[in-house]
């Protein structure tokens, strides 16, 4: 019965965060469950981080239900708008709406394009490691966000 509930849990979409490292020369990654606190792992190989991150998630999941504690369900993409106020000096609001007029673009389009970019999700490796995610989402059925330490629109 327990490792039905433990599998009930596997399989429901939480957000993972996968984050490239690189020390010494070395790269690889680190990974954690958003919704689940310390919920984490590192792998030298992002294919490793499949089955690395399932164990991560199991333990979990498994401890807390060990000592009563409650689990925290995924966050549902309708908890989001999509919108959200931001503050920028007005100097930065006027380069961007003159930037948006002359691509021939909304501000809200202009500025959408530059984030997406900015978390990796169109151009160049960022589009590659997020296409191998997409594996990983797949098997492990969670949502997948990819954030860069370099970002050509500034600190990431």
């Amino acid at each position: 019965m327990k490792r039905d509930l433990i599998d009930s849990y596997l399989q429901k979409p939480y957000t993972i965060e996968i984050i490239p490292e690189e020390s010494d020369g070395l790269k690889g990654y680190f990974a954690r469950v958003v919704e689940l606190p310390g919920c984490m792992t590192q792998a030298d190989d992002f294919q490793e981080l499949e089955t690395m991150i399932k164990d991560a998630m199991r333990a979990w999941i498994e401890t807390s239900l060990e000592n009563g504690l409650e689990i925290p369900e995924p966050k549902r993409i309708e908890e989001y708008s999509g919108k959200f106020l931001l503050r920028i000096p007005k100097s930065l609001h006027r380069e961007l709406v003159h930037l948006a007029e002359r691509e021939a673009v909304s501000l809200n389009s202009f500025i959408t394009k530059l984030l997406a970019r900015s978390v990796g999700m169109i151009e160049g490796e960022s589009l590659k490691n997020y296409e191998m995610g997409k594996n990983i989402r797949r098997q492990v059925d969670s949502q997948l966000y990819i954030h860069e330490d370099k970002s050509e629109f500034g600190e990431g």
